[in-house]
C-alpha cells in the first residue's frame, strides 16, 4: 500500500511588496498565503514514529514568511507563490509536489477571495529553453 502525507499550513498573513501599478511600487500589500506540502508517508505511524518521518511545520511558514522579509518587489504574486515553491523543493527533497494558494486581500471587498494557485511536481520547476516554442 502507497501512502502519501499532505503537509499544510494555512491563512499565514504577511505584508509583501508586491504590484504592478505605480501607486504599489514601494508599498507592501496584505497577502493570506497557505501552502500544502506532499511528501512520501511512512507505511504506520505508530506513537513513537520519529519526527524525521514527516517534516517540521515551521520549515513551511518560515518559507511563507522570508517573502515578507527578503526587500524584493513581486511584480506579480505568482512570482510570491513560485518563490515559496522553489524555497520548499530546494528544503526537502522528499516533497514530491506543493501547492501554494494567494490570495490578496487589499483587493477583496465583500468576503470574497481574489488570488492565484500554483502548484509544483517534483521535475517540472521550469522549462528548458528548447521547450519554449
Amino acid at each position: 500500500m502507497n501512502s502519501e502525507l499532505q503537509l499544510w499550513v494555512r491563512d499565514v498573513e504577511v505584508p509583501v511588496l508586491t504590484g504592478i501599478y505605480s501607486e504599489e511600487t514601494g508599498q507592501t500589500q496584505p497577502l493570506r498565503i497557505s501552502v500544502w506540502a506532499d511528501i512520501a508517508a511512512e507505511p504506520l505511524f505508530t506513537a513513537d514514529t520519529p519526527l524525521n518521518a514527516s517534516r517540521n511545520y515551521l520549515d513551511i511558514k518560515a518559507a511563507i514568511t522570508a517573502v515578507s522579509t527578503d526587500g524584493v518587489h513581486y511584480m506579480l504574486v505568482e512570482s510570491v507563490a513560485d518563490t515559496i515553491i522553489n524555497r520548499l523543493l530546494a528544503l526537502e527533497s522528499r516533497f514530491t509536489r506543493v501547492r501554494v494558494e494567494v490570495l490578496k486581500m487589499a483587493i477583496c471587498e465583500a468576503g470574497e477571495g481574489i488570488g492565484i494557485t500554483l502548484t509544483r511536481s517534483r521535475g517540472t520547476q521550469g522549462r528548458d529553453k528548447d521547450d519554449r516554442g
